[in-house]
């Protein structure tokens, strides 16, 4: 188990109003598993990732990470937390312009304080795992939507998390792109991650093991694959 929400929900108050992003809900996250969260913008279902990612603190209910019970940690614990516990996969890959593909991977290991020889031995093996060595030396203007979103991936995965984030990761992609980001996705929970995916689009449905929809802030499992996408 490396994620819970125990009845964990969150609401905001705007002036006199209550606004319920996402009704309590349990759910579990085990090494080895692809977790499709899936509904459409507004559902909840990006407040759902921001609970699991320790971004925000419920308001009802309790999360654990890593067995840890988030409601319990102040930022600074959080920030810990979610720098060595989770990668994050970004819609719009958030790279950094001037750093190449290399530089880029690294940002997270100077982050953590580890030595620039080590950081780079790491980013090379980590651009290896989704086939990107090739492109090191690129910077992200000369690589393609899918080459763009490999490397992000890479960089989530340079600090070794036991759970990997994902938001909308193929939103941008065009089909054969979102193949291989999906495939690589796949792959990594077949090691031994935890992968949640975020997603309005049904296609990728057969890469997951596990599937729970979002729906006017409830979530609402749908469906376990046992011959997911391999």
């Amino acid at each position: 188990m490396i994620a819970q929400l125990k009845g964990a929900g969150k609401t905001y108050e705007v002036g006199s109003q209550i606004i319920t992003a996402l009704q309590p809900a349990n759910l579990d996250i085990q090494e080895g598993e692809l977790l499709l969260i899936i509904g459409p913008s507004g559902s909840g279902k990006t407040t759902l990732l921001s609970l699991l990612g320790c971004v925000i603190y419920p308001t009802d209910g309790k999360v654990y990470v890593n067995g840890q019970c988030v409601n319990d940690l102040n930022q600074r614990e959080l920030a810990a937390l979610r720098l060595n516990t989770i990668g994050f996969v970004f819609q719009n890959f958030n790279l950094i312009a001037p750093l190449n593909a290399l530089e880029n991977v690294m940002v997270p290991l100077q982050l953590q304080g580890v030595s620039h020889r080590e950081a780079r031995d790491r980013a090379v093996h980590a651009l290896e795992k989704v086939g990107m060595m090739d492109r090191a030396r690129n910077k992200p203007k000369a690589l393609s939507g899918g080459q763009q979103q490999r490397v992000a991936i890479a960089r989530a995965l340079v600090t070794e998390p036991k759970m990997l984030l994902c938001d909308e990761p193929t939103a941008s992609l065009d089909a054969g792109s979102m193949s291989v980001v999906m495939d690589e996705l796949k792959s990594l929970a077949g090691s031994g991650k935890a992968v949640a995916v975020v997603t309005h689009d049904p296609r990728l449905m057969p890469y997951a093991n596990k599937v729970v929809e979002v729906k006017n802030g409830m979530v609402i499992p749908i469906n376990q694959h046992e011959d997911a996408k391999i």
